[in-house]
């Protein structure tokens, strides 16, 4: 297996207790997302590296810092209580989070409605008197695993650790859409454009984040100010998130300032090339496929390497598991590299098709080294593959093999 970042807290088995002492962060130079350019990952001391002020509330522990806006995770840090804590989700954001002052009157925030027969500008006051759902969903960013890919592609090199699964609470984007006359003809695409404050000489098409995805996409998407129960923070897009079950987290646009329902999809450079499943050796470009929704993945969080040689006997395996747009509805496991697999259990409550699912199986461990594996099964019967697709970004990878463990028992 390869593994690319330093170890992380220990575990104890059968079940992790708390979380101990931090092994080493990760440093990473420059802004992530701004020109596209590979961010190095180098070890850094034993000490976690200091959060930036915007994410100073978060639980260091809990996280590995890519950068100042690329924080991972921790695969030991997940536990096995299905939703995750606001201050050990990762952080990504493609620009700097704008002003801390935009959330001072949080309900004063707007938002341009266009495309639909009756265009109008509403404020996030205005919107809390349109309709309310919660979702719970898991958020992903489009490269978590890219630090498998042997190739190392440029960007973060994410293990497991840039995905959540969090509770959003909003007003439906379908239901403002009826309040306004519903979409006007001849828009197939739904496109959002992020409120970030853009550095000035550049062309803004370059590296303003605007997305656009399916206008069917509505149905279940959400204009958010909630996430787990509390206001949206700045580090996740608060005051106002476009949230879109089911696709990869770019999709979801934070700070949104305009949700427009539009003929052709955005062209602006993380639509049109950067977010683009490329094969190596091509150029991006529209005409290659977009990152959009997810499909069905998971991965083990406990036994993991850094707990040290494991006592031979009884064992008990734990993970996640989800669907993308679809539920998940099984998984099985491995010891022995994927050939010979028996199923899991699901453990905890369903919160719907878009979250994840926590996984346990009791397994017998003889001593000696083990490739511990999960695999996942959609409600459809899509099976997550073996191999990863190969492609110059590292997006998308749902390899089973490339997320196995390997331990060693005694």
């Amino acid at each position: 297996m390869n593994r690319t970042v330093s170890p992380d807290a220990p575990n104890s088995l059968p079940r992790r207790r708390m979380l101990t002492g931090s092994a080493s962060a990760l440093a990473a130079a420059g802004l992530a997302g701004w020109s596209g350019g590979a961010l190095a990952q180098t070890a850094a001391a034993a000490a976690p590296k200091p959060l930036p002020a915007y994410v100073d509330w978060k639980n260091a522990k809990a996280l590995i810092v890519h950068s100042n806006n690329t924080m991972e995770t921790k695969r030991s840090a997940y536990g096995t209580s299905v939703i995750t804590p606001s201050d050990q989700l990762y952080v990504r954001n493609n620009l700097p989070p704008p002003n801390p002052s935009i959330l001072d009157d949080r309900d004063a925030w707007t938002v341009a409605i266009e495309g639909v027969k009756n265009p109008r500008t509403l404020t996030v006051g205005e919107l809390k008197g349109m309709g309310l759902e919660t979702t719970a969903m898991v958020l992903q960013c489009s490269g978590n695993g890219r630090g498998y890919f042997p190739s190392k592609p440029s960007g973060t090199l994410w293990t497991v650790g840039a995905a959540g699964c969090v509770v959003w609470s909003g007003v439906p984007v379908r239901a403002v859409v009826e309040a306004l006359g519903g979409v006007a003809a001849g828009n197939p695409y739904m496109t959002g454009t992020g409120g970030e404050v853009l550095p000035e000489g550049l062309d803004p098409k370059s590296i303003m984040v605007e997305r656009s995805v399916p206008t069917a996409a509505m149905e279940d998407a959400l204009l958010a100010w909630e996430l787990n129960g509390e206001p949206i923070p700045l580090a996740h897009g608060g005051p106002l998130r476009l949230i879109v079950p089911g696709f990869t987290g770019v999709n979801s646009v934070k700070y949104i300032k305009r949700l427009a329902f539009t003929p052709k999809e955005s062209d602006a450079k993380i639509m049109a090339s950067s977010y683009r499943l490329t094969p190596p050796g091509e150029k991006a470009g529209p005409d290659k496929p977009s990152i959009q929704d997810m499909s069905v993945k998971s991965w083990i969080n406990s036994p993991l390497p850094e707990d040290g040689t494991l006592k031979a006997g009884k064992a008990l395996i734990e993970g996640i598991a989800f669907g993308g747009i679809t539920a998940v509805k099984s998984v099985e496991v491995s010891i022995d590299g994927g050939k010979n697999w028996k199923p899991a259990r699901f453990i905890g409550p369903d919160l719907g098709k878009y979250a994840w699912r926590q996984f346990v199986a009791e397994v017998e461990l003889p001593a000696g080294t083990h490739t511990l594996a999960s695999r996942a099964t959609d409600v459809k019967g899509l099976i997550q593959p073996e191999a990863r697709v190969e492609n110059v970004r590292g997006y998308n990878n749902t390899s089973w093999s490339d997320h196995a463990i390997t331990v060693t028992v005694a």
